[in-house]
């Protein structure tokens, strides 16, 4: 059975109209980077809850979770009217697969996030377990807009301290800013230019793949991969492709 905590929100960042960060104090046990947890607010005498995956690392004093708006639903535009110091509920026990301990070992992991999927990977990769694991990270987060590119000032620190082990590649598919790939992800998979940004290759041999964000980009990547010999990672059945979905 659930139990809630109470939890209060310390901080929040608006990063365009409709994405939004809250930070929340809440006394939630241990967690391992990449999960996610439920979070609830009493509305109209009901308890409303949806489950976001953790920005912070375990280590980190404060709960964060990244989310937009969902027009029409009942919960987000909520979430984005809340002030610091308002109450909220967090359920008592993280949960989810999309973490490092779960990956086979292989030489390259590769993370792939469309919108607000780079929230557990920003997670994960706070943390000392996959610098210690895997010899290469590629990072590649992809957006509509480029003003949707949030926590570059995180991302920005981690390449900053792992300058020969990581590679973020930005991806924006409405417009054409310097430095980004303008094509979707897929798109960018099936061309090699991936790849060529990255400076390593993307196969069975070497890689892991986590997929996070958009239902459809993680249903076409997967059949990208298939069609290089790459299936789905499964604790009694070891693969290469792990997954979470977020619609």
């Amino acid at each position: 059975m659930a139990h809630w905590l109470d939890g209060v929100i310390k901080e929040k960042r608006q990063w365009t109209e409709r994405l939004f960060s809250l930070r929340i104090a809440a006394p939630l046990p241990g967690f391992t980077a990449g999960q996610f947890v439920r979070i609830a607010l009493d509305i109209d005498g009901e308890q409303v809850d949806r489950p976001y995956s953790l920005v912070n690392a375990p280590h980190e004093p404060l709960l964060e979770v990244y989310f937009d708006i969902v027009p029409g639903g009942p919960l987000t535009p909520r979430l984005a009217r809340l002030e610091p110091g308002d109450p909220i509920k967090v359920i008592d026990k993280a949960a989810g697969l999309l973490t490092i301990n779960e990956i086979p070992d292989v030489d390259h992991l590769w993370m792939l996030a469309t919108g607000t999927g780079i929230g557990p990977f920003l997670s994960a990769l706070k943390t000392d377990e996959p610098w210690q694991r895997f010899k290469k990270i590629v990072l590649g987060y992809s957006v509509r807009q480029t003003r949707e590119l949030s926590y570059m000032d995180t991302i920005a620190a981690l390449q900053a301290a792992r300058q020969d082990r990581m590679v973020f590649v930005p991806f924006v598919t409405r417009e054409t800013p310097a430095g980004a790939i303008h094509a979707r992800i897929t798109s960018a998979i099936e061309s090699g230019l991936l790849e060529a940004r990255a400076g390593i290759a993307l196969g069975q041999d070497s890689s892991h793949v986590m997929l996070c964000g958009n239902s459809a980009m993680i249903t076409e990547v997967s059949d990208l991969l298939a069609a290089r010999g790459m299936r789905r990672h499964r604790r009694r059945e070891p693969g290469h492709i792990t997954t979470e979905k977020y619609h």
